[in-house]
């Protein structure tokens, strides 16, 4: 792949090179202008575009092939499959149209290739056409709109019916940082302007509000399969973004202000191991890390398939490095879990020697 891109590199340099002579020798004024294309001229060029046709379609084609199998599987949302669906249809939309208007844009290039005396039929008006090629792109575009409005609609459906998990996502560069709102589900009050890092209140909690004593801040977000989930999103310093790209689900931290999305998961991580396409993912992966062990003489563990958070904004320097593990697990599990993880009273306000999260080693704002 990379010798190919390297060909393809110099091809293309080798081009504009030629074109910025082409250039050249027209802007200089003593030259005797050659340019007038024949009929020669004109039948090549159709050829040209027909061969071109044919490369844009078998690089298509290639593509679907060669790169296919690195699509995302299932999705692990209640809301994933009608979001894919919409993105199906778009795509296939896309594609038959661009198909279309491209064969007949380079076969008209062919058929109605220029020639000496004769004259191109030119139409002032036509209505008809005018009408036809203007109400099916209408029609089309306003489907899609309305069921993407809808879809939109449903899945930022963020409320309290169901009895949703609340789970705070605080982004600050380069790290995730998770909040629960503990035995009351609800997260107590918190601000920038109130992180202590000598208290190791590294995310501006409200010691006064009652509420904040139980939350539980954690490094590796867990959630429960089946169970609603309302996020409430902060960021520290810059725009970020909250990416879980298995669950479908994207919104941006935004400092100064709370921003929110909602998802059911409908998969544990187990049983998203399961899934054929995480499966030969998998393969691939530990096919390709065996080869660089080899290659390199390095240890390298075989890769597990996790569930994923990522920042989809360029953030700085290290923005290819945040990112956080999501385990999804049966509510029996996570209320297990949930039972070994100190509250931010017991990590902050009262001890302050122990660490400011839930996790071997705590990470601090300045990292």
């Amino acid at each position: 792949m990379t010798t190919l891109l390297t060909l393809a590199v110099l091809v293309l340099v080798a081009i504009a090179i030629w074109q910025l002579t082409k250039i050249f020798e027209l802007s200089q004024l003593k030259t005797e202008q050659h340019q007038i294309a024949t009929d020669s001229d004109n039948k090549n060029n159709g050829y040209m575009l027909f061969a071109f046709l044919v490369f844009i379609y078998g690089i298509t084609i290639f593509s679907f092939w060669k790169y296919g199998k690195f699509l995302l599987p299932d999705a692990g949302s209640a809301h994933g499959e009608e979001y894919d669906s919409l993105m199906l249809v778009s795509m296939v939309i896309i594609f038959i149209v661009q198909t279309l208007t491209q064969a007949l844009l380079h076969y008209f290039g062919y058929k109605y290739a220029g020639k000496k005396g004769q004259k191109a039929l030119f139409y002032a008006d036509n209505d008809r056409l005018e009408f036809i090629w203007t109400i099916i792109p209408v029609i089309v575009l306003a489907g899609l709109i309305l069921w993407g409005l809808y879809t939109w609609t449903t899945i930022m459906d963020v409320n309290d019916e169901d009895d949703p998990l609340i789970v705070e996502l605080y982004a600050q560069q380069f790290n995730w940082t998770a909040r629960y709102g503990g035995g009351d589900n609800v997260l107590g009050s918190a601000n920038v302007r109130l992180i202590d890092i000598d208290k190791a209140n590294v995310l501006g909690l409200d010691e006064a509000d009652t509420y904040a004593h139980d939350d539980v801040i954690v490094k590796e977000l867990h959630l429960p399969v089946g169970r609603k989930v309302n996020f409430k999103m902060r960021s520290q310093d810059v725009l970020h973004s909250a990416y879980m790209p298995h669950f479908r689900a994207q919104m941006n931290c935004v400092p100064g202000m709370i921003t929110e999305f909602s998802f059911t998961p409908i998969y544990t991580t187990e049983e998203m191991r399961m899934n054929q396409d995480v499966v030969d993912k998998v393969k691939r992966t530990n096919k390709l890390r065996a080869k660089k062990a080899v290659r390199t003489g390095e240890a390298i563990d075989p890769w597990e398939f996790d569930y994923i958070l990522l920042c989809n904004k360029i953030c700085g320097k290290s923005h290819y490095n945040m990112q956080m593990k999501i385990i999804v697990e049966t509510e029996e599990e996570y209320n297990e879990w949930m039972k070994g993880q100190s509250t931010f009273a017991e990590m902050v306000m009262k001890d302050e020697s122990s660490p400011a999260f839930n996790t071997v080693s705590s990470v601090s704002i300045g990292e």
